[in-house]
């Protein structure tokens, strides 16, 4: 007869209470994110369009981003509008798209978002604790954003797209022949795809 492995406090809890606690951290960030006069649709279409790159910041993206329809996300964007949030913009050389920006007081109440203390959560958890987590984290991301063939959203350094400039050149994004700088590189693009 084998012996019992005796149990580490380094054991994974069971997959089954995974799910558990992801399920309970959502529902308590959800919770998080009804103040500053917002609701929580409104301060994920906030944080989206202060995190997404030139090409993202369309309500369509937003739509794919959230998961949402166009309808819903027309009026939380108009919502948005309402309250001096954001502004619409004709996007240059193509009429028909509008692009989003936020506004200096968006800037300033993203700058008390509700879920300000989970990043400060996540900071101080060692750093091999956060490089597991973010791996874990993305690769459940992925898995359900294929089964629900829903856009996966992502930056340049891990997209397809991507083509690192060198020395002399630009890095460029393939998908649409334009030029990335460093701040562009960090932000999320509706057109990425994992490489």
């Amino acid at each position: 007869m084998a012996k019992k492995k005796p149990i580490s406090t380094e054991d994974a809890p069971p997959p089954s209470q995974t799910l558990v606690v992801l399920e309970r951290l959502s529902r308590l960030l959800r919770q998080a994110s009804h103040g500053g006069g917002l609701i929580p649709v409104q301060w994920e279409a906030l944080r989206y369009f202060a995190k997404a790159n030139r090409l993202s910041k369309t309500p369509g993206a937003l739509a794919k981003y959230l998961a949402s329809t166009k309808g819903t996300v027309s009026q939380t964007v108009g919502a948005l509008e309402a309250k001096g949030l954001v502004v619409k913009q004709p996007r240059p050389g193509n009429e028909r798209f509008v692009n989003i920006s936020l506004t200096p007081q968006a800037a300033e109440l993203l700058s008390a978002d509700p879920l300000a203390a989970l990043l400060n959560d996540i900071n101080a958890l060692s750093t091999k604790t956060q490089r597991r987590l973010g791996r874990g984290l993305d690769a459940l991301l992925n898995a359900e954003a294929a089964r629900q063939t829903q856009p996966r959203f992502g930056t340049c350094a891990q997209c397809r797209f991507f083509r690192e400039g060198g020395v002399a050149e630009e890095d460029r994004c393939m998908k649409d022949n334009f030029a990335i700088d460093e701040l562009e590189m960090q932000r999320l693009c509706v057109e990425f795809t994992l490489r």
